[in-house]
């Protein structure tokens, strides 16, 4: 029992040292560019489109911590709207800059819903269910991505266009196969004593539409502040993006930093747009990643010393 209990504890503590770690990488990536870089990216951007991105940003953090909801859904599981968008909002702000989304997300969503009542095996279901969750948007994204995307945005190898047309195939093959499982497979999985069942066709279905937002508003955030220099289209821009995004989540690379520049930079030649897209992606960072992380910092902060003065009242 002691020993359970302390490893519970370990758990719950490794919720915080993900979100130090998340701080450290933010400054580590951002640490590579000069002060004056850093205020010129963000003031040489017209402020209407730092406000589209800011909406954009803040709609996207909505739609991540609604991964959270499904996930309770799931589990079968009621709780107040606040609960799981303040850990929804916080898991992903650590995630998103410290990598290793179910490690560092689960360890956060662990020291949070634990206190609220949630099973350790719930918990896991929770977790993984997100997981699924962001997989089978990627599904959908890298399908409507490869449609939109230019070709010449893959490179002139050959190697590179087949690997990314298998990618495509292998996605499409992965998503007809959650969905066909959603509709027709009804037993359960049991993992380490943890008994996994498939979501039904309409949850899987919401799975997909609300990962899609999540990634679609994250394009946007990019595309608000890059648009104001250099003219390119949407779509065009958001099958690139999806790729660069999926590529970076899966290189578990914190933030995917290095694989937007080395995508967009096929469709972007030139030494000026280079230069433009330079400074676009630091504000980009600010934006999406910097921000929503001081912001659920401070956040994390107040609520851990309401929960320590609690904690002193009833000692």
């Amino acid at each position: 029992m002691k020993s359970s209990q302390a490893l519970n504890k370990a758990i719950s503590w490794l919720g915080l040292f993900f979100f130090v770690l998340a701080v450290y990488m933010i400054y580590k990536q951002l640490s590579r560019y000069s002060a004056e870089e850093l205020k010129n990216a963000i003031f040489n951007i017209p402020d209407i489109n730092l406000i589209y991105a800011g909406i954009a940003s803040l709609l996207g953090y909505v739609a991540l911590s609604t991964y959270d909801y499904l996930a309770l859904k799931y589990i079968r599981k009621k709780m107040q709207s606040w609960k799981w968008i303040l850990t929804g909002f916080i898991g992903f702000s650590v995630s998103n800059n410290a990598g290793h989304a179910i490690v560092s997300g689960g360890a956060v969503r662990y020291r949070f819903y634990s206190r609220w009542g949630i099973s350790t095996g719930d918990i896991v279901k929770m977790v993984t269910f997100s997981g699924f969750t962001y997989l089978v948007a990627c599904f959908f994204l890298i399908i409507l991505g490869y449609i939109m995307t230019p070709e010449h945005a893959f490179g002139a190898n050959d190697s590179t266009r087949i690997s990314t047309f298998v990618t495509m195939v292998l996605s499409v093959i992965g998503l007809g196969i959650y969905f066909w499982a959603s509709i027709y497979y009804k037993k359960s999985v049991t993992i380490k004593g943890v008994k996994f069942r498939m979501p039904g066709f309409r949850l899987a279905l919401e799975q997909t539409i609300i990962g899609s937002i999540d990634i679609v508003m994250a394009s946007l955030v990019l595309y608000s502040v890059l648009i104001c220099f250099i003219k390119i289209d949407f779509m065009t821009f958001m099958g690139v993006f999806i790729i660069a995004q999926v590529l970076g989540v899966y290189s578990q690379v914190p933030g995917g930093l290095g694989v937007f520049e080395l995508v967009f930079s096929n469709i972007l030649p030139g030494q000026d747009n280079q230069a433009i897209l330079f400074g676009a992606l630091i504000a980009y960072r600010i934006i999406y990643y910097l921000l929503p992380l001081v912001i659920s910092g401070i956040v994390l902060f107040v609520y851990e010393y309401m929960k320590a003065d609690e904690k002193l009242e009833e000692a």
